[in-house]
């Protein structure tokens, strides 16, 4: 199984707590959600902590995919990992980090690892989605936590 790296790291002008804690709120997922893509949020048990789990309905074309993430690794203010436990993914992976720039901003960082069932041929489709998607949730982050404020 040969696994893909994406990464998108993004300077925020907000404490490095009120975008971690932006994260936990209930409905955040919804709100990072991009409008163009297909998911329901099915379930969502336990916030982001250890253990908590999401389950999504994914809609690629014609398809319709269950998405099983367990949230694992929660360091208070810093980060968290989802982790597929079932769906579309061979591998799936997905570090949040909030790196504290001094008293006023930080970075917030997403990597993914991953492996697609088929293998290179859909990567170049995952990849440009993982840009899309992580381009408008960084942005949608940076608008929101300048609300919080």
């Amino acid at each position: 199984m040969s696994l893909q790296e994406f990464s998108r790291r993004t300077h925020l002008p907000a404490p490095a707590a009120v975008v971690f804690d932006w994260h936990a709120t209930p409905g955040a997922l919804e709100r990072l959600t991009p409008p163009w893509e297909r998911v329901e949020v099915l379930e969502h048990t336990g916030g982001i902590r250890d253990g908590a789990r999401v389950a999504l309905a994914v809609h690629i074309g014609p398809f319709r995919f269950r998405w099983v993430l367990e949230h694992r690794d929660y360091h208070e203010g810093l980060s968290f990992r989802d982790v597929q436990i079932s769906g579309p993914f061979r591998f799936w992976e997905h570090t949040h980090l909030v790196e504290p720039d001094g008293p006023t901003a930080c970075y917030l960082e997403d990597r993914i690892r991953y492996a697609v069932p088929c293998g290179s041929l859909a990567d170049p489709f995952v990849r440009r989605r993982l840009e899309r998607t992580f381009a408008y949730r960084h942005r949608i982050t940076a608008q929101l936590v300048q609300e919080v404020e």
